[in-house]
């Protein structure tokens, strides 16, 4: 959601920080919030005015009218207040529930009036303010769709009474500031003239703040002015939580409590946290943990939907959580989130057993055989619980893959023996909450929906656009354009070069057609292939996607399907070459990230070609979101959004990935109008109406998925009245939902006679009306601030107004098909003969997916995988690597070697790579990354120009001296026969040898080395051979000594042959593959680059070699 309430505490500390007024403001920074956890000692130190002034103690948990219910103590000492907490504190407190519940309950349910319950376990303590009557004032401001409304009553306090009525009001319109004369002249009317000052700076900084730190709501009650100056005495607040990116620096860490009445569960905090992470959507209210009636629902809208259901059938008592997944989230984010709710519903059992519903509409992207993986691996190591507490599963979904989806969750239910009865969309969405509550029987044998892939390549060799496959409905115009552009300046005109009166303008009627074009902001590759097969399927003469725009690459052409030929796609970096080179193209699509998407959407709406804007990015700032709306407004550009998926027009155009895949098009028959235009919020459940509609009426003309948010960019009434005006339209549905009072324009045009063709309408939230307390459902906008906001209230109006109104959701397509057939018998629509539209061919990526061919893989990999959410070495978690301080030696092996080595063999690789690290900087390799650094090479250059030195010459002696002791030593050759065989070849014996090294003078590296190795090692058969012969070579040459190089690569061999991790076959190959001179290699680049990091400290110049150190050779006739 985006306007979340905060804490009093919070909502003053911003007050205190930021508001910026001449008024004086008294109290600043003084109150201490105190829980049952506080220490008086330490809290009165941190406050000392605890001790000597008089206090007021409340709750800070979201209760209103405190005052009223006897939940402030007012004039206290400190002794007083903690006698007063005790008797509060952690006490469960009950009262009636808000006007607003209460009032719908009366009016709508007959059901008896609820009581709010909960702990008191938050308070607060601030300096009692002594005043009268007429010193206390009242101030709410709060954000509507056209603005803000500041009111102001010059009576404030717990008797107040109903202040919209009373209270002078102003309205700020967007992109305006409050007017000070204004201020003083009419919402100050009232006031006593030497007050009048104090309060306008007051009021105009209060203001200020509202709009710097977002906020969304903002009431003050009271407000008292004394001759000292302003105290705020009660506050309550809400902000805009999607504008943290924005606010963050001044808002900190914002913690949302939740509603009274309703514990915070760790497990919610745990799924907020994976929400925050995550690009998909995920939420969790535990309403009731002793529930038998569990969801798990996938999409904002359908979980709506489904509680809906639930509580219609009786279930509310029982509901235990309120939930959604949506946004295609990962096999692990699904994966966490359903052992989330796995475990919270096996914790208590319950004497009727309880039930699962892992429901959700037609998904437009999101793979369900993906997510469902991740559930079905949460239910499979939940088995025993969820056996031993009786659960039943029942599922329900749709979208791409789920035929696949649905069978793995099918036979998870027969490997485990839980219940699990699967449905796909031949069921209707919220069948299964019937069957589960025992309101309707379970089908033995459920039909089979057609598999995925049946959109196969087309059996004609032509590759011509094939001929449109329906001829126009007999409820259509047969005009040949359904269109008629609008006049527009030449399109790609700079916007400083045209006049506000050219780029002014009514909005069109029709928004696509099959002509229309446009651009997509944003690589979205699948989105773009979707509305190109979806145009091929839909027999359009060309693609519907002129262009993308992507400001993070340069110009160039991204390569796309038409049917079966390949195509190429202009990218631009930026929009005005886009618009300049596409003069016909009129709809923009925005992929652009929340954070982006302001910006770049302000930028389009410069060009007047522009007529339509589907924003599809969630969580842009509401009062961002109504400055776009103005601008839009005043443009003549209808944006579909944000929040959305989009927008579908069956035979001419679609937006994104509106309808899912081809097979959800097919299915829906997408691909062709029908008679029936469509308006919904909620994404997920405009594909839930394709599918209803195609099963109920000859198909959907047009359909709008608006957006969740609070203000969409374009309103239920803006496209009803389109569907009014538009000739193929025969009939409207409307999904609407709880919060704004949109529908009611609805229910005005429809009295008024604006509307008079069929409208069928249900708005989804009535559950909403039975919780005892405030729920958040998953799009920002479903909230009801006041009773007629409520989808019970809306239903009734609509249903009052004449609208087609069905008694719940579970209804909603028979009150549809009844309402097309009457159309049908009056005549009103003729059905057309349906004729099979041209196939498309399956991308080879998705029938990969759905496992319909293979192909051998390019790469092998048996090391790492980073696919998961966690990164795994050899098929041990990185987070294992850690907890078990295996260090690097241990990750080495698992790397390298794919073992996981016992300690001493990690230990001894760390001891190799520490004193192979370096051996100064006259040898050829760091000699060659000294002069690369000093000649301004950068770190990876001259890294590489060392590394390339070593060799059997330098450094590469571990892997030779390897293979040349292992074999002599397999082969029997005494020390004395390998010397002399050496020495008769002509051979050098690889890691003897040292230049300044000797028997004398010996290598401490070596020496700490064999001391390990000796100590540690179960046996050294080649490293004491190898020894054997330093004292034959040595007796010839003191300095012909076993050396470092020779040393490791021996012991190293003794290791892998000798630890128990290793076939001997094994411990040979990774001598052959050169594995021992990884060591150096990886050793000596620490040395490296600490050379390189050292010649540039020192900011050593260009190296040039003296002559006096090179011996210039010439032939004679060359010197002379």
């Amino acid at each position: 959601m985006s306007a979340k309430a905060i804490s009093e505490h919070t909502g003053k500390e911003f007050l205190y920080k930021y508001i910026c007024t001449s008024a004086a403001v008294q109290n600043r920074f003084r109150y201490a919030s105190v829980t049952c956890d506080t220490d008086w000692d330490r809290l009165t130190q941190e406050h000392p005015w605890l001790l000597t002034e008089p206090l007021v103690v409340k709750p800070d948990q979201l209760i209103k009218r405190r005052g009223k219910l006897g939940l402030v103590g007012v004039d206290l000492d400190l002794k007083g207040v903690q006698e007063w907490l005790q008797l509060r504190f952690m006490k469960e407190t009950t009262f009636d529930l808000p006007r607003l519940l209460v009032s719908v309950r009366k009016a709508f349910r007959n059901t008896p009036v609820g009581k709010a319950k909960g702990i008191l376990k938050n308070f607060l303590i601030e300096p009692f303010v002594a005043h009268t009557q007429e010193e206390e004032y009242y101030i709410c401001i709060y954000a509507t769709r056209e603005g803000d409304h500041v009111l102001f009553h010059h009576e404030g306090g717990v008797d107040v009474g109903d202040v919209d009525s009373k209270a002078q009001r102003l309205l700020v319109r967007v992109d305006e500031k409050l007017d000070p004369e204004l201020v003083k002249n009419h919402l100050l009317s009232n006031v006593a003239d030497d007050r009048k000052e104090v309060l306008a700076s007051f009021l105009l900084g209060l203001f200020n703040l509202y709009e710097d730190l977002y906020f969304t709501y903002l009431e003050i009650n009271p407000l008292v002015v004394t001759k000292d100056g302003v105290y705020v005495l009660d506050m309550a607040a809400k902000i805009d939580a999607t504008a943290d990116y924005i606010c963050k620096a001044k808002w900190g860490d914002v913690a949302f409590p939740p509603p009274f009445g309703r514990e915070a569960y760790p497990e919610e905090a745990y799924i907020a946290d994976l929400d925050a992470k995550s690009g998909a959507s995920l939420k969790l209210t535990v309403l009731n943990p002793r529930g038998r009636i569990w969801t798990m629902v996938a999409g904002g809208g359908a979980s709506v939907v489904y509680s809906d259901t639930i509580c219609d059938l009786g279930g509310v008592d029982e509901l235990a959580n309120y939930g959604e997944y949506s946004g295609a989230p990962s096999e692990q984010q699904t994966y966490d989130y359903a052992k989330t709710i796995l475990s919270l519903m096996t914790r208590e059992k319950h004497p009727d057993g309880k039930v699962l519903i892992i429901g959700g509409s037609i998904a437009n992207f999101t793979n369900v055989a993906a997510t469902f993986k991740g559930i079905v691996r949460a239910i499979k190591d939940y088995q025993g619980p969820l056996k031993e507490h009786e659960v039943t599963i029942f599922v329900r979904r749709g979208g791409p893959n789920y035929q696949e989806g649905l069978r793995v969750m099918g036979e998870v239910g027969k490997t485990t023996g839980i219940p699990i009865h699967v449905f796909g969309t031949e069921t209707h969405m919220t069948a299964i909450v019937g069957m589960a509550l025992g309101h309707r029987p379970i089908p033995n044998q459920p039909p089979v929906a057609a598999h995925t892939a049946n959109f196969l390549l087309n059996s004609s060799a032509s590759v011509s656009t094939p001929a449109t496959s329906r001829t126009a409905s007999f409820s259509e115009s047969n005009s040949p354009s359904d269109v008629t552009p609008a006049k527009r300046l030449a399109s790609g005109i700079p916007p400083e070069q045209q006049s506000s009166s050219d780029r002014a303008g009514a909005k069109a009627t029709t928004l696509f057609s099959k002509h229309t074009k446009s651009i997509v902001w944003g690589m979205q590759t699948r989105a773009v292939q979707g509305m190109l097969d979806f145009d091929y399927v839909c027999s359009r003469d060309e693609p519907s996607v002129a262009a993308m725009v992507y400001p993070f690459t340069g110009d160039h052409k991204q390569k796309f399907y038409w049917g079966h030929k390949e195509i190429l796609l202009p990218v631009y970096k930026n929009m005005a070459d886009a618009m300049r080179k596409h003069p016909e193209v009129d709809v923009l699509i925005s992929f652009a990230s929340l954070r982006s998407a302001y910006d770049s959407t302000v930028e389009t709406m410069q060009y007047s070609q522009i007529r339509t804007i589907a924003i599809i990015a969630e969580g842009i700032p509401e009062a961002l979101t109504r400055k776009l709306i103005k601008m839009a407004d005043e443009k003549g550009v209808t944006i579909i959004g944000p929040a959305t998926v989009g927008g579908i027009k069956p035979g001419c155009f679609k937006i994104g990935n509106t309808g899912g895949m081809l097979d959800n098009i097919l299915a829906s028959k997408l691909y062709r109008p029908g008679s029936v235009a469509y308006v919904s919020r909620s994404g997920g459940m405009s594909n839930e109406l394709n599918n209803i509609i195609s099963r109920t009426t000859d198909g959907v003309f047009e359909g709008v998925a608006i957006g969740g948010d609070r203000y969409p960019g374009s309103t239920f009434m803006e496209h009803v009245l389109r569907y009014q005006d538009t000739p193929g339209v025969k009939m409207i549905v409307v999904l609407g939902e709880i919060g704004g009072t949109e529908e009611y324009k609805i229910c005005q045009g429809i009295k008024e006679g604006r509307i008079s063709k069929p409208v069928v309408c249900w708005c989804i939230g009535t559950c909403a009306t039975m919780f005892s307390s405030e729920v958040q459902f998953g799009h920002a906008g479903a909230c009801a601030n006041q009773a007629s906001e409520t989808a019970v209230a809306k239903n009734q109006a609509l249903r009052e107004a004449g609208a087609f109104v069905p008694p719940s959701f579970d209804e909603l397509g028979d009150v549809i098909r009844k309402v097309y057939d009457d159309l049908v018998v009056n005549g009103v629509i003729v059905p057309a003969q349906e004729v099979p539209p041209p196939t498309v061919p399956m991308d080879y990526s998705w029938a990969r997916e759905l496992g319909l061919i293979r192909k051998p893989a390019s790469f092998m990999t048996s090391i790492c995988d980073e696919r998961g959410q966690e990164l795994i070495y050899a098929g041990m978690p990185i987070t294992e690597v850690f907890k078990e301080e295996m260090g690097l030696g241990g990750v080495l092996g698992l790397l390298w070697f794919q073992r996981r080595l016992p300690r001493y063999a990690c230990q001894f690789i760390e001891m190799c790579l520490m004193v192979t690290a370096d051996h100064g900087p006259a040898v050829s390799g760091a000699h060659n990354t000294i002069v690369c650094a000093r000649a301004g090479k950068d770190l990876i250059s001259s890294l590489t120009s060392g590394l390339l030195t070593i060799g059997d010459r330098f450094g590469g002696a571990l892997d030779a001296a390897a293979r040349q002791f292992s074999k002599a030593f397999d082969s029997g050759l005494l020390p004395m026969e390998f010397v002399n065989k050496m020495k008769k070849e002509g051979k050098l014996i690889m890691g003897i040898g040292h230049r300044v090294k000797s028997i004398n003078n010996p290598d401490m590296r070596v020496q700490i080395l064999k001391d390990f190795v000796k100590q540690h090692f179960p046996a050294t058969q080649l490293l004491d051979y190898a020894l054997d012969v330093e004292k034959i070579t040595t007796s010839k040459k003191p300095n012909l000594i076993l050396n470092v190089d020779g040393f490791i690569g021996v012991a190293f061999v003794d290791l892998l042959r000798t630890c128990g991790g290793f076939t001997r076959d094994e411990a040979d190959e990774f001598v052959e593959i050169g594995a021992l001179n990884g060591i150096f290699v990886l050793g000596r680049s620490m040395g490296f680059i600490g050379h390189y990091l050292d010649q540039k400290r020192l900011k050593q110049g260009l190296y040039r070699h003296p002559w006096d150190d090179i011996s210039y050779v010439l032939p004679e006739h060359m010197s002379m």
